[in-house]
């Protein structure tokens, strides 16, 4: 123990201030808010807090609210990342093609990716402008010049499904990112595998389905993984888009309400522990596979 400590003296001396900047700033931060939300803090200088253990965790489970939440992230979550895979497959297979111009297209495509989801949200209020009449405009007004009246629709401010709409801007925004992803894994794939393949009389629909989409189930896991832990935490996009709305509320804007507006810092710290859980439901079992397979 002691001359492998020795031998790695220096690589431990590097890693040593990233470590501790870690363990203060994220796991002990985690800890605090998990302390905080077993109590019955509220207010900012509260210093008789008692200990009251999961009983914000019931109550919460009971809030009618938070139904709504947990609905409105499940729709969102199931089209965003369910529509984002498709598109951004496809969109991989397309450029992998050859076609020409493939570095304008692949840039076009990528280029939302390095927008904020605020920016996002901002143009994307307008495209998505509900209103009808004299003041149509945006993609509804589109619709309207072209003769596509059966598209013109509420987008957000439809009622139950309001979040598809929320989840259109998301979709546009991270299609290329994970097109990015699914052809960097298209490009990965030996030639030679292909080739073997077709000698086999498979045709080119046969090599898609029994050979290069198995060989990219590890890319597609990653982008579930990286599409979930955006969609669980979703807050910014929404804001600018719809604002403060029951209708679309979600656990992140939920939290920040009853920390920031009612200064009810218990039940806030138990969403933030909630959103934690559920970033954490898709992020370790992902790092363990990932462990798994790099020690094989």
């Amino acid at each position: 123990m002691i001359k492998s400590l020795q031998r790695h003296w220096l690589s431990i001396a590097l890693l040593s201030p990233s470590l501790i900047l870690l363990g203060v700033f994220v796991y002990g931060f985690i800890g605090l808010n998990i302390n905080i939300s077993l109590t019955d803090e509220v207010g900012l200088n509260n210093n008789d807090a008692n200990f009251i253990g999961l009983e914000n965790y019931i109550k919460l489970l009971d809030d009618p609210r938070f139904h709504i939440d947990i609905w409105n992230t499940i729709v969102f979550s199931f089209s965003f990342i369910g529509i984002t895979l498709a598109l951004g497959l496809g969109l991989a297979i397309l450029i992998d093609s050859k076609i020409p111009a493939e570095g304008f297209f692949r840039s076009v495509y990528l280029l939302p990716m390095a927008v904020s989801f605020i920016v996002t949200g901002v143009v994307w209020r307008w495209l998505m402008n509900p209103a009808t009449g004299e003041r149509t405009s945006g993609l509804n007004l589109l619709f309207d010049v072209v003769g596509l009246d059966f598209l013109i629709n509420q987008w957000h401010l439809t009622p139950t499904w309001g979040m598809l709409g929320i989840a259109v801007p998301a979709i546009w925004q991270m299609s290329g990112y994970t097109m990015a992803l699914f052809l960097a894994g298209l490009r990965g794939i030996p030639e030679e595998v292909k080739e073997a393949a077709r000698m086999d009389g498979a045709s080119e629909l046969g090599i898609y389905r029994r050979v290069i989409l198995p060989m990219l189930k590890p890319v597609a896991l990653s982008a579930v993984v990286i599409l979930a832990h955006i969609s669980l935490k979703v807050f910014d996009l929404i804001i600018a888009i719809a604002g403060k709305q029951i209708a679309l509320d979600v656990p992140a804007i939920y939290m920040w309400q009853t920390t920031f507006d009612a200064y009810n810092f218990a039940r806030g710290a138990t969403l933030a522990t909630y959103i934690l859980i559920s970033v954490a439901i898709f992020v370790i079992p992902y790092l363990i596979v990932t462990n798994r397979k790099e020690k094989v």
